[in-house]
């Protein structure tokens, strides 16, 4: 931006500071709560009130106690005051105006409570929803927290309840029940994938998770005249390059008949991002934001638009991306609004991107457009309360809070009495019904055999989830997969056994096609247990694609199949249980011991063997497409085997140079290159390996929006030291003093070539694994081994590297009519492998 444009900016924003806001709306209800303080408080030019003294107002708790702060670090006034709770405690607010309400909380542990209040446990639950499960500032990156909801209440009151748990105590400094307008939230929006209506939002819950500015400065309650914070959107842009920031007048905004200052403020839509120079070949790049979700929930997304860049109508056309899914095709701005700097929004429901904790928005030109430029002026992101009506985990209010009363209970209790006797007589009906059909059932499976093949979604009726063209492309699948033995055919029936009925106790992961447990078969034998869930077709896609995969493959650092269930419309796969899960976890987030360097290189050298033979120990190569540090999963040995197959391809033919398809994989790891052209080669793999080389190095995640911008992508952060030659300098301190700085030299070479721009620059696999596999040789040697040239890729006399030999006698592919060998059989007994099954934030 202009420093004329910047100038101009900063000194509306100060008018709008000095004079507040000037929108009309005023709440009916509007609860602002200082809780625990003996006076009112100022914050953001609104007035909190002592919950104490509030009339309509009180606290249904004989056991809570204030405490205060007055230290210098409390981030505001508002947070200087807390009410501590020993028990279960409830504020319970009159409502006089039924629908949409924010509820915000805010939490600062005060220092002056005689207990080290980070590690209190924090559970809020309304009369219907859970706000918050079990939260604590322990492992929290930040010292306060804001939280906001969008609660549609239907009653004359809103009860909040702060329960304790663990004989520990839960705290409370601030809250706000305020009413919104009607039609701020819809009852419906689009759903992105499959593309369709989503209907019923107004009777879930909302949790505000991001809301952006683009291009435009923070904005607080004192600019939103619903009380709303929209921060600015930089951290979060995938290339800070792809975007330049634009702004306009704020009163240069012409609001239409459907869009108020309700919807957005005018500062949202008077600022916005447009395409830069991203550096690329090709200008049709699109501009892309990336934001860490939770992957168990569904999202809430507002985009919104206005066109303050056009000098003329319809010159302005481009393309809104959500994940991979094209949210908005052609969308031409000016041809919805009639004019420019118009407002203008839209609806989104979506998941999390494929088998990622992440999400993902992009605009990009549209081919048709004059111009070759996309906007994005604002965004919002909500979390949606789930099917127990959560927003953090999966325990309802009646499991968190037992003696919570239904407002409704008397009405329940009556149509309950009405409905059950009808009902007692139609089960009755239905009891015999499926009594005799249990019976045929169990007729038929005991005619099976216990070692099948799987009829891939033949004659499951999951196969109903499909499209038709999912159906017929998967013929040709169904045929091979149905004349291979893909190992033990379970019972439903011993699924539910092995699992305890699949006891959320026993929960390892969940993922976009459903949830993995921890397993127990009738012998003893520890298994993973990976359940599809029918609901999502784009998790069922992954999980075909695995099957296939896995079925063909067979190597001592690859997954391997034990069994599969195809009964009762559930898809089951069963893994052998992996003692040491993930390599992600015992580089950072748990309290597990740190890996020595010995041990990171083997991790390392096992997972390059692993996608060596995926890349040339088949006719057609294997490209994974999403390696990362939870798809490396180690044995109780800490043998590497790489997981995950949901997002493979087939590699390009000998007559081609790549794979044109859709964008897949996970943010932080993804190819830059397959990021912006869509062509998929080898060299993908190898790029997002190089990003796991320095996530070993460096014991953090491949992206924290966090942490300063030059540090959120560890690819860039890193590179910016290696060719300093500092890696010494951000290493895991674990490390400092036992690395052999040679060994360090050719590991940070090998991780810079893997990360080069262009994948014509990278080496092939094989490099890889021989580079590796001399930085171990380098490290296991005598410190007085000369360190390496630097060209040091060459071939160095003396150094034996027999295990580079990509078909080894443990390997073969496994065809429709052959059974794999002895050796093969052996490592498939005897490797405990699982699909990125702990880690509950993956795939």
């Amino acid at each position: 931006m202009k420093l004329v444009e910047w100038i101009a900016l900063v000194l509306a924003l100060v008018l709008v500071f000095c004079h507040g806001s000037s929108a009309s709306f005023t709440p009916v209800d509007n609860y602002l709560i200082a809780c625990g303080s003996p006076r009112n408080v100022t914050f953001q030019g609104r007035t909190f009130v002592p919950d104490s003294g509030h009339s309509s107002l009180f606290v249904k708790s004989g056991n809570s106690v204030v405490a205060s702060s007055n230290s210098s670090s409390v981030p505001s006034p508002l947070y200087q005051s807390a009410r501590i709770f020993t028990g279960i405690a409830s504020y319970k607010f009159e409502i006089k105006q039924e629908g949409r309400h924010w509820v915000r909380l805010y939490f600062y542990p005060p220092s002056s409570w005689s207990q080290n209040l980070t590690s209190a446990s924090i559970t809020v639950v309304t009369d219907d929803f859970v706000l918050l499960n079990n939260f604590t500032f322990k492992n929290y990156n930040g010292s306060y927290m804001f939280k906001e909801y969008a609660i549609n209440v239907t009653s004359d009151d809103l009860t909040l309840s702060f329960i304790v748990s663990n004989n520990s105590v839960t705290f409370i400094n601030a809250i706000e029940v305020v009413s919104m307008p009607d039609g701020v939230l819809p009852d419906q929006a689009l759903a992105v994938n499959p593309s369709s209506p989503f209907s019923g939002l107004s009777e879930l819950a909302f949790e505000t998770v991001y809301r952006l500015n683009m291009g435009g400065p923070l904005l607080t309650a004192q600019n939103d005249t619903l009380g709303r914070t929209w921060e600015n959107d930089a951290k979060y842009l995938h290339v800070n390059s792809s975007a330049v920031n634009v702004s306009v007048s704020p009163s240069s905004i012409k609001y239409p008949a459907a869009v108020t200052p309700e919807t957005a403020p005018n500062w949202v839509y008077a600022t916005a991002e447009t395409m830069g120079e991203a550096n690329v070949p090709s200008e049709n790049f699109n501009i892309t934001w990336v934001f860490t979700v939770d992957p168990n929930f569904m999202y809430f997304v507002r985009v919104h638009f206005c066109d303050i860049v056009s000098k003329a109508l319809n010159s302005l056309v481009f393309n809104v991306y959500i994940n991979s899914d094209n949210a908005l095709g052609s969308l031409d701005l000016s041809s919805i609004t009639g004019g420019l700097a118009v407002p203008y929004y839209k609806d989104f429901v979506s998941n999390s991107s494929a088998g990622s904790d992440t999400l993902t928005v992009s605009v990009g030109p549209d081919t048709v457009a004059d111009i070759t430029d996309a906007i994005l002026n604002g965004l919002e992101v909500m979390k949606i309360s789930n099917e127990v009506n959560s927003l953090d985990g999966f325990s309802s209010v009646k499991n968190l809070h037992p003696s919570s009363p239904s407002k409704n209970n008397k009405i329940v209790i009556i149509v309950g009495c009405v409905v059950g006797s009808v009902v007692a007589v139609a089960l009755i009906g239905l009891f015999y019904c499926c009594l005799a059909a249990r019976k045929a059932k169990d007729t038929n499976n005991n005619q099976g055999h216990p070692w099948l093949p799987l009829p891939l979604y033949g004659n499951s009726q999951t196969m109903t989830k499909m499209s038709t063209t999912s159906q017929k492309s998967a013929t040709g699948s169904c045929i091979s997969l149905a004349s291979s033995n893909l190992g033990r055919f379970f019972m439903f029936q011993e699924i539910l056994d092995a699992t305890n009925k699949f006891d959320e106790s026993l929960l390892l992961g969940v993922g976009g096609f459903g949830r993995v447990y921890k397993g127990t078969l009738e012998d003893g034998t520890k298994v993973a247990v990976k359940r599809g869930n029918p609901r999502s077709e784009q998790g069922l896609a992954e999980f075909r694609t695995e099957i296939e995969m896995l079925s063909k493959l067979r190597h001592r650092h690859l997954v391997s199949l034990i069994g599969y269930c195809d009964e009762r419309s559930e898809m089951v796969l069963v893994y052998e249980y992996m003692a040491n899960g993930p390599l992600r976890s015992h580089l950072y987030g748990t309290d597990l011991p740190p890996l020595s360097w010995k041990q990171r290189l083997e991790i390392c050298i096992g997972a390059a063997r692993g996608l060596h033979y995926l890349h040339t120990g088949a006719a057609q190569s294997i490209i994974h497409r999403d390696v990362k540090t939870t798809n490396i999963l180690l044995d109780e040995n800490f043998v590497a085997k790489v997981a995950d197959f949901g997002l493979s391809k087939t590699g390009p033919a000998l007559d081609q140079t790549h794979v044109s398809t859709a964008v897949k994989g996970s943010f932080g790891y993804l190819d830059p290159e397959y990021f912006r052209r869509q062509q998929l080669t080898e060299k993908s793999d190898v790029y997002s390996f190089g990003v796991v080389l320095m996530e070993v190095l460096c014991t953090r995640p491949a992206l924290n929006p966090v942490l300063p911008r030059e540090q959120v992508n560890i690819a860039e952060w890193a590179m910016t030291w290696q060719k300093k030659g500092m890696l010494d300098q951000i290493m895991d301190q674990n490390l400092v003093g036992k690395v052999n700085p040679a060994s360090l030299k050719k590991f940070g070479e090998t991780a810079e070539k893997c990360l080069a721009e262009h994948g014509v620059d990278r080496p092939s696999m094989g490099d890889v694994l021989w580079n590796l596999e001399y930085a171990l040789q380098l490290e296991e040697t005598s410190s007085a081994l000369m360190e390496p040239e630097d060209n040091s890729t060459n071939h160095i006399p003396g150094i034996q590297l027999a295990t580079i030999e990509p078909f080894d006698n443990s390997v073969s592919m496994i065809d429709a009519g052959n059974s794999c060998t002895d050796d093969d059989a052996e490592d498939a007994a005897t490797s405990a492998v699982f699909s990125q099954l702990v880690n509950p934030r993956g795939r």
